[in-house]
């Protein structure tokens, strides 16, 4: 009798394990609550401006863009207050290298110091670049002379460059470079690469990371408690282009490590960056992939500085564009935004997700119908209790667009 009871139990227990874990499971994947109010915000950007940019200091929220009037001007803008400050030109020329993915970007240190950066053409043929770097430490009034961070002297792509601040307050950057392709300039590996400056602005780091790389996708860094991290596309010798992690430890970077085994295989870069963000050790990644000729966005955790990660969570609806960004909330769980395709139409879409993979309904910042449509790359950053969101838009019946932003008030 023992018996029969003992096995009734257990056949009970075992169903209602089940019943609990298909209820969690769907409750993970349900639409939590969650919601923002968006405040359109002028920039002051002139109309037809491009290439925005979104980077964040102790003071704010700092967005940059190009004019292109008789040649490509780079300018800035910071959010206060009372709404963005008036626009500051860094620097222009007619021999700048622009494309969608790859513009410029202005980033203020933690000293005050401003950076910016863009793109030379150094030769047509080749489609060649080199990287460009000012600073300025009043303010934007005056500016440095351009340098080169870089010192191979080829004609090859230097391109793509994020720059970032060291725990010691100095800048560093990454890119991709094209060295090691001037021998095979069809075959040969795009590398990635790292600088450091010291205060005196005495670059004492040029060194590479990883030796080869995906030839035209943005990266990112984030800085957790170990020191930087920074997340890129890699690409094997048979093609495969997954996402890949990097943590600087101890003077080196560490080897790349993936942080999820997607295997898409694709024989051209598909010029589409992940993201990342740091709090402390927790990390949180996102990024692009269309195995299967099926583009997705995902996002996923780590809890160790990037060491491991956690099962990957699908951000869009149904078809994705990619184009992601992530910022890491006080709870840990993450706000991600992606460009969300459907019925013929693209829209910049953002959700809260959690490790557990938890997600809000999606929220539509710009593509709506009836709106003008999102070009470019889009941006976003928080900034303390504010996200902010750039974007270029172009009107439904064609003309010239503009850069336009939103902010708003994260929920509490």
């Amino acid at each position: 009798m023992y018996r029969v009871w003992y096995a009734a139990r257990m056949r009970s227990t075992i169903v209602l394990t089940a019943v609990l874990a298909t209820a969690i499971a769907a409750a993970a994947q349900a639409p939590q609550p969650w919601a923002l109010k968006l405040q359109p915000v002028e920039l002051g950007a002139q109309k037809g401006a491009n290439g925005v940019q979104l980077t964040v200091s102790k003071r704010g929220a700092l967005a940059s863009w190009v004019e292109s009037d008789e040649e490509p001007t780079l300018k800035f803008a910071e959010r206060t207050p009372t709404g963005w400050s008036p626009a500051v030109k860094v620097a222009s020329g007619e021999d700048w290298f622009i494309t969608e993915a790859d513009t410029p970007s202005v980033l203020r240190l933690s000293n005050g110091t401003l950076v910016g950066d863009w793109m030379q053409s150094s030769s047509d043929e080749f489609e060649a670049s080199n990287l460009r770097l000012v600073y300025s430490k009043d303010n934007g009034k005056t500016w440095s002379k351009s340098f080169l961070p870089h010192h191979d002297g080829t004609i090859t792509q230097h391109a793509f460059a994020t720059l970032f601040e060291l725990a010691n307050g100095n800048l560093g950057l990454v890119w991709l470079d094209g060295r090691l392709t001037v021998k095979d300039r069809e075959h040969g590996p795009m590398t990635l690469r790292y600088a450091a400056y010291n205060e005196a602005w005495a670059q004492v780091s040029d060194r590479g990371i990883e030796a080869r790389v995906c030839d035209c996708c943005t990266m990112n860094v984030a800085m957790t408690t170990d020191g930087p991290i920074a997340i890129y596309r890699n690409r094997t010798d048979d093609e495969i282009r997954d996402v890949y992690v990097t943590r600087y430890e101890k003077g080196a970077w560490t080897p790349g490590k993936p942080v999820h085994d997607d295997g898409w295989q694709i024989h051209a870069c598909p010029v589409n960056g992940p993201a990342i963000a740091a709090q402390g050790s927790n990390v949180a990644a996102a990024w692009f992939t269309a195995k299967n000729d099926q583009g997705q966005s995902w996002a996923a955790f780590s809890k160790d500085g990037g060491r491991t990660w956690g099962q990957p969570i699908r951000l869009d609806e149904g078809a994705s564009m990619g184009k992601v960004e992530i910022e890491l909330l006080d709870d840990g769980s993450a706000v991600a935004a992606w460009i969300e395709f459907a019925n013929q139409r693209s829209t910049f879409r953002v959700r809260r997700v959690d490790a557990s993979g938890a997600k809000s309904a999606p929220i539509t910042i710009a593509g709506a119908a009836g709106t003008g449509r999102v070009g470019g790359v889009p941006r976003m950053v928080r900034s303390d209790n504010e996200l902010v969101f750039a974007w270029v838009d172009t009107p439904e019946n064609g003309g010239i667009g503009g850069v336009k932003a939103a902010v708003a008030a994260l929920p509490h």
